[in-house]
């Protein structure tokens, strides 16, 4: 009797078959402005407060120096692609899928980069290794029932992460469908990362400890390990049985190759939660339309989902790391400096009595009837009486509002000041811009370290 094929067979056959012709045009251009924003993220990245301490630990993963680190060094492949996941992630402007509130670029991109420079691979197959990695992240995140998933406390990059690093490794170093299969396994035996971290750093290693197993769980595959055919629905400890409620298998497969699901990955354009992207679009745009100053305003209500207001809503901001997720400060700040970038949380601006004081007596978050997700809704009542309201829907950036290929080049050129080059900055927007025809990955990893 013919056994039938599994939804983590038929994802591994799915991904050691796929070639760059059957990825469609957009998508690939989707995917190139993924990329774009990943390294924008991780130029950023390097401002992040800790990140000596995980370059400290990336440096004692290995001695040799095969991989570029953005923003300047080498380390090794292990030590990059640790190091890099961190970077992207690091002062939370990355990617993300929000159904699922899942970070996809950092542990995609960052063991997806190590190893195309250290194989010299060219750019039409880290461009095809990529697009792999975000499809297999996105997929497996949306099997996994999210509501039951989160229900049982688990933060979803550090579980799905390794998925899609190991699928990008798997395209990089061709493997087959049993090869592939194996690498999933391996992934899934890594998947770990809970919300018992909120409010610590330890919340962002969840993603850059994703990327290094999946960059462990697709070279140990290719020795020829062995693991489960079946990690994804196997009864017995499968990740959506053990981690949810036997989640939606389904969606891992459904429509492969015809509905891409990375197209649903949102971008950020501002170093904050993604979750409150949506309130600092409303209030840029109301200071913005009705010229709105703090010392105008009387009160600032802000409406948001139980969901979001239970992690941003009371937050502190006595810290950068909590500055960056409180709905408060975040809502005081862009009010007073019309702009939300990093020197709004520098300490100093953390420190400002004004802006504190503006926090703490004008500003008013709640949970909002009929505000789901992370929609927002933001009322602004001027001492003359007047009410400005914005009810927002989707954040600037999100799927339904993507960013445009000229605001993620603004995005990058804004981080890598201080960074990276000027020269090498406009060298990274043409060779990812052209990266189907770039001979090496080395190029643009050179880019990169250029600082």
């Amino acid at each position: 009797m013919a056994t039938s094929i599994t939804p983590t067979q038929e994802l591994a056959s799915f991904i050691a078959n796929l070639q760059y012709d059957a990825i469609p045009p957009a998508i690939r251009e989707r995917v190139k402005d993924i990329i774009l924003d990943a390294i924008a993220s991780a130029i950023a990245g390097t401002h992040g407060d800790e990140v000596k301490q995980i370059r400290t630990l990336a440096t004692a993963l290995g001695a040799s120096q095969e991989a570029s680190v953005f923003g300047g060094g080498k380390l090794s492949l292990a030590g990059a692609t640790l190091l890099n996941g961190y970077l992207v992630t690091a002062v939370t402007v990355c990617d993300v899928h929000r159904p699922t509130l899942y970070h996809t670029t950092p542990q995609v991109i960052a063991p997806a980069l190590a190893v195309a420079e250290h194989d010299c691979a060219s750019g039409r197959a880290l461009l095809t290794a990529i697009t792999a990695g975000l499809e297999t992240s996105v997929r497996v995140a949306n099997g996994t029932n999210y509501s039951a998933f989160r229900a049982r406390g688990w933060h979803s990059p550090g579980v799905v992460g390794p998925f899609g690093g190991a699928a990008a490794i798997g395209k990089l170093r061709s493997f087959n469908a049993d090869t592939q299969l194996m690498a999933f396994g391996l992934a899934g035996s890594q998947s770990a990362g809970t919300f018992a971290h909120w409010g610590t750093p330890t919340i962002k290693f969840h993603q850059c400890r994703g990327a290094l197993s999946g960059l462990m769980a697709g070279l140990l595959a290719e020795t020829g390990f062995l693991a489960s055919k079946e990690i994804l629905a196997h009864k017995d400890g499968g990740i959506y049985n053990a981690y949810s409620d036997g989640g939606k298998p389904e969606l891992v497969t459904g429509g492969l190759g015809t509905q891409w699901q990375l197209e649903q990955i949102s971008l950020r354009l501002w170093p904050a939660a993604s979750s409150v992207q949506s309130v600092i679009t409303a209030l840029l745009a109301l200071a913005e339309k009705h010229n709105l100053k703090p010392a105008d305003i009387s009160e600032v209500r802000v409406g948001l989902s139980k969901g979001v207001y239970d992690m941003h809503g009371t937050l502190g901001w006595n810290d950068k790391f909590k500055a960056l997720l409180s709905m408060p400060y975040i809502t005081a700040i862009v009010l007073h400096d019309r702009a939300c970038w990093l020197d709004q949380f520098e300490p100093a601006r953390i420190a400002d009595r004004t802006v504190d004081a503006f926090a703490r007596e004008r500003v008013k978050v709640a949970i909002a009837p009929g505000i789901e997700g992370t929609a927002a809704l933001v009322e602004i009542v001027t001492k003359s009486g007047i009410t400005h309201a914005d009810r927002r829907l989707v954040a600037k950036g999100d799927a339904a509002d993507p960013l445009s290929r000229a605001e993620i080049i603004g995005k990058l050129r804004t981080a890598a000041k201080g960074v990276i080059h000027e020269a090498a900055v406009e060298r990274i927007i043409r060779l990812v811009g052209d990266l189907e025809n770039l001979p090496s990955a080395r190029d643009l990893l050179d880019a990169v370290r250029a600082a």
